[in-house]
């Protein structure tokens, strides 16, 4: 398996997925264990109108687990064939530890649709 998290400098989950500064991708073997990771470089604009929904999943990418994301987005990678986790915050090692173990379930909040240059209202 292999999770994507929009990551900020600090290595937090970014709040924001389709403005993060890049995203850490991290392979998992069966017994659940961090393989490896990788850094692959955020795409420039909102997220949902990038073509990162298809790297991601040319990555092998099947999780992302985020903060906040528009329906658009959320629509974008959910059709790659790529589960949505929102409401991810904190850390991003211990974010996907939790999720490995259980502990985080999608939020199902999404941020209220916004229109092209307009910010997401957290």
């Amino acid at each position: 398996m292999k999770i994507a998290v929009p990551t900020t400098q600090a290595n937090t989950v970014d709040e924001h997925f389709g403005h993060c500064e890049f995203y850490t991708l991290f392979t998992i073997s069966d017994q659940k264990a961090v393989l490896n990771t990788e850094i692959l470089p955020s795409p420039v604009g909102c997220g949902c109108k990038s073509n990162i929904a298809s790297v991601l999943k040319e990555k092998g990418i099947s999780v992302l687990l985020t903060g906040n994301m528009g329906n658009g987005a959320v629509n974008v990678i959910t059709n790659q064939g790529i589960t949505v986790v929102r409401g991810c915050e904190g850390e991003i090692n211990k974010v996907v530890t939790n999720y490995l173990g259980g502990k985080i379930d999608d939020s199902g909040e999404t941020c209220s649709h916004h229109e092209e240059g307009h910010e997401c209202n957290h």
